[in-house]
């Protein structure tokens, strides 16, 4: 899904014009930014905790040719879910793994066709 699509999803939903939409979405989204930029983390109930982590210096090597390289220290935004988009990413899986075992269930199941003796 696109930023463009949550837009035109809002805007059905609430009666605002896309660009109105379009303008909340953006603000909202920038606020995250900023609020990261300067605070470091932002909690959003039930949905999650976005934070800014710093990734110490280190020594690497180049796959490729084996190389030793030094790859400064950086800072990395992190998310961990709430406890309500765990739930349910956790019940879309116990959803797939229900198809799955279905689906080879129906596959292993010896055909009805009637034998015929000679």
């Amino acid at each position: 899904m696109t930023k463009k699509e949550i837009v035109r999803i809002i805007s059905e939903e609430t009666g605002l014009t896309q660009l109105d939409a379009k303008k909340i979405v953006q603000k909202t989204l920038d606020a995250i930014v900023d609020t990261l930029v300067t605070e470091e983390r932002i909690e959003l109930r039930n949905f999650g905790v976005f934070e800014v982590k710093r990734r110490a210096a280190r020594k690497a090597r180049n796959p490729r040719t084996g190389e030793k390289v030094f790859v400064p220290e950086k800072f990395v935004v992190t998310f961990k879910p709430g406890k309500e988009m765990e739930a349910r990413v956790r019940q879309m899986e116990q959803q797939a793994a229900a198809k799955a075992a279905k689906a080879m269930a129906a596959e292993n199941r010896p055909s009805r066709e009637p034998v015929t003796q000679h």
